[in-house]
């Protein structure tokens, strides 16, 4: 049982809360689902990027799927191995792809043909030979929010099919790339198998004709995007996952690479939020918290649901707007939310805010980012402090 009050008083508030032992499950459990065939479990970062987060899953096993530079480096300070650590991303500047390659990664994912040919340079310039993957588009409609689709056509990730071979074949031909994997996500937040296993069809018989004309691969990295229940919805479980994916890769022998985020840390992750006061406007009723947008964006990006619990929960309870003190009207945690009547400092706890809710938070409104927290084994640390006043300018500063 989590202390969320005793954590609260202690730490203060707006605060992020992350139940390791709950993330350890979610991994185990995935790790299971693949067990008896070559996998290698690589933690998407970008979900959450924390160094303590990314320590604890590299302390299992994980790689590290990375999406900048800065990523490649958390991961390998956090102590993931480096032939464990993958650099995805439509956007690698020159420097970046020659820091991944003498960091001497997994291998670097290529998304496009232009990067491919800035790959190679930048490899023959440093005397190395890259190990790259190549992500392909199955133009699949994964059934998710459209700004979180990555594997249709008017989607900017990946290539389509057709430019993959003609990738792969220069890549084999060339002195200075060896590849070694092939790559496709199509999405996040994914509760549909059949996108997922079409994908995985499309992109394994595009694996067996490179092998007909001799190019090899290793790794098949089926990406991540494996959903979670923020509210209702019904999720696909790691056993139907890997044996869609497995059913898909009917003799070929690599390794599956899978990279899970989401999935890791969503519902193993909490965000803690004091009231600071009721009003109305009209008849309309808002409960003014003060966590706000910066904190957690989600809401306001993508009028995502989080559950929202109310710790002393005594009364009738009426629709609420949960508002923040940033100012936008797009300030909201949640809309037309059942609560009781709320006083000064109760706490209110929003669910599911693992993934996707500290990294893509803000200083808008100069206001500091939240403390986080682990909690492990009945016990409490801080992981990140609050942001400071003098830690929002200190950039600027000596400017003035």
């Amino acid at each position: 049982m989590i202390p969320f009050q005793s954590l609260a008083d202690t730490y203060s508030t707006p605060l992020y809360l992350y139940d390791f032992d709950a993330m350890k499950e979610q991994f185990d459990t995935l790790k299971e689902a693949f067990r008896g065939r070559k996998s290698i479990l690589a933690y998407a970062v970008k979900a959450n990027s924390n160094l303590s987060v990314i320590k604890h899953f590299a302390s299992l096993g994980s790689g590290a799927d990375c999406v900048s530079i800065g990523e490649v480096r958390r991961a390998l300070m956090a102590g993931v191995p480096s032939y464990k650590v993958i650099f995805s991303g439509v956007g690698k500047r020159d420097d970046e792809i020659r820091e991944a390659l003498i960091s001497d990664i997994l291998y670097i994912n290529v998304e496009s043909e232009a990067e491919l040919g800035r790959v190679e340079m930048i490899a023959q310039e440093i005397g190395k030979q890259a190990r790259i993957s190549i992500r392909v588009n199955p133009n699949i409609d994964p059934q998710t929010h459209p700004y979180i689709s990555t594997g249709l056509h008017d989607n900017k990730f990946g290539v389509e099919i057709n430019a993959a071979k003609r990738m792969y074949i220069r890549a084999k031909n060339s002195p200075h790339l060896d590849p070694v994997g092939i790559h496709f996500h199509i999405g996040s937040q994914l509760t549909a198998l059949e996108p997922i296993y079409e994908a995985a069809v499309i992109v394994a018989d595009l694996m067996r004709s490179l092998s007909a004309i001799d190019i090899n691969l290793k790794f098949f990295d089926v990406g991540g995007g494996l959903g979670v229940q923020y509210d209702d919805e019904t999720t696909i479980t790691p056993y139907d996952y890997s044996q869609a994916i497995l059913g898909a890769l009917k003799g070929l022998d690599v390794t599956i690479i899978c990279e899970p985020g989401r999935f890791l840390t969503a519902n193993a992750g909490y965000f803690l939020t004091k009231v600071l006061y009721e009003k109305k406007n009209g008849s309309k009723r808002f409960v003014v918290v003060d966590g706000a947008m910066n904190d957690l964006l989600r809401p306001s990006l993508y009028k995502a649901y989080h559950r929202v619990e109310a710790l002393k929960n005594e009364g009738e309870c009426t629709p609420a707007d949960i508002v923040g003190p940033v100012c936008e009207s797009g300030d909201f945690l949640a809309k037309e939310y059942p609560l009781p009547m709320m006083e000064h400092n109760d706490l209110l706890i929003v669910h599911s805010a693992g993934a996707y809710g500290f990294g893509m938070g803000s200083n808008y409104n100069t206001r500091g980012r939240s403390a986080e927290v682990a909690f492990e084994n009945g016990e409490a640390r801080l992981i990140r402090a609050r942001e400071t006043f003098e830690d929002v300018i200190a950039l600027e500063r000596e400017y003035l």
